[in-house]
């Protein structure tokens, strides 16, 4: 079989599971006695999500009696909204999103968190010389960060951005990068710093956890109130998704692949280095011990803090129940 048969098949494995429009009502019992789910994305297809895609490319979903549709986002998808309105059972959400949807009363609810580290990062010129993230804000230039963000305001309290001009982020675009010697921008580690090296320009890129805030990332969520209604299929939600990981982890090449057709704006060498790219954030010395996409209470007990220091929350959230531990998750599917 030659690599465009491999795309092919590929792709009429994950379209014809997770991308075609289900004729059941979502969350209800389908054909076969199937439950059908809608999980929304917050981006386009990318390796960020490829375990989820895999998922549905080795029959996981399946075998766990899941319908799954697997619905991309793009810039801005109201993931967060989605899951309150009930529109999707399942959605991918950030660490400080569900903290602060629970103090607005929207109780989302953490159930596999894909990165353990948080791939958000500043990325500059290497040329600069900078040696740590304290850096970019000790020197005159220019920043392009989306402002309201929690680490947004995490690193204005921290480092102060008076000798910075500020500008909105370009979401991957990098023409200033290019144009100007002194710019800096908010971008994902395992994204721009690709594409910023096929420029010619070698960008040196921090992130943003080391200068203390690191949520958790790349959340399979759910709401409080499917959990309760649904405990099982939110179980077999999760170990479809864990077995997808550790599959596209193995080998992302054929899921790459097929993704690749569903976004044509990222090529096959990009897919490949940003897969490669995000392993250590996914992998680490905690999920060896307790499995892949697994959250420790002491991480949420912290951005619970963080959150409240930074004034970004409407109330109290109790840190426990933003998230559910794994020896829970493994026992509602009993």
């Amino acid at each position: 079989m030659n690599m465009k048969q491999m795309i092919g098949v590929g792709l009429v494995v994950i379209t014809s599971i997770i991308g075609c429009k289900k004729k059941n009502e979502a969350g209800k019992p389908g054909a076969y006695g199937m439950t059908t789910v809608k999980l929304q994305l917050n981006w386009k297809p990318e390796p960020q999500f490829g375990g989820f895609y895999t998922a549905a490319e080795i029959g996981a979903y399946a075998k766990e009696g899941l319908d799954v549709t697997v619905q991309p986002g793009g810039a801005s998808a109201p993931t967060v909204d989605m899951l309150g309105a009930g529109t999707v059972e399942f959605a991918i959400v950030s660490g400080d999103e569900i903290v602060r949807a629970r103090a607005n009363g929207n109780k989302l609810v953490a159930l596999f968190a894909v990165y353990q580290t948080n791939p958000q990062g500043i990325m500059t010129r290497a040329s600069r010389g900078f040696t740590d993230i304290g850096d970019i804000f000790k020197n005159p230039g220019t920043l392009a960060m989306e402002k309201g963000l929690p680490y947004s305001d995490f690193l204005k309290s921290k480092y102060g951005f008076d000798k910075l001009t500020l500008v909105p982020s370009p979401f991957g675009d990098l023409s200033l990068y290019r144009s100007k010697d002194n710019y800096a921008m908010q971008c994902f580690v395992t994204s721009e710093p690709l594409a910023a090296k096929k420029t010619g320009i070698e960008p040196k890129t921090f992130l943003i956890a080391d200068s203390g805030y690191n949520p958790y990332t790349t959340v399979l969520a759910t709401t409080d109130q499917y959990l309760a209604k649904n405990p099982k299929a939110v179980a077999a939600m999760v170990n479809a998704v864990r077995a997808g990981w550790e599959a596209y982890l193995k080998d992302s090449s054929r899921t790459d692949a097929a993704m690749g057709v569903l976004n044509p704006t990222m090529d096959a060498a990009t897919f490949a280095e940003s897969a490669a790219a995000q392993k250590p954030l996914i992998e680490t010395s905690e999920t060896a011990v307790n499995g892949l996409g697994s959250m420790a209470a002491a991480r949420w007990q912290t951005l619970v803090h963080q959150l409240n220091e930074l004034k970004a929350t409407a109330g109290p959230v109790d840190p426990k129940e933003c998230f559910v531990a794994t020896e829970k998750l493994n026992s509602l599917g009993q």
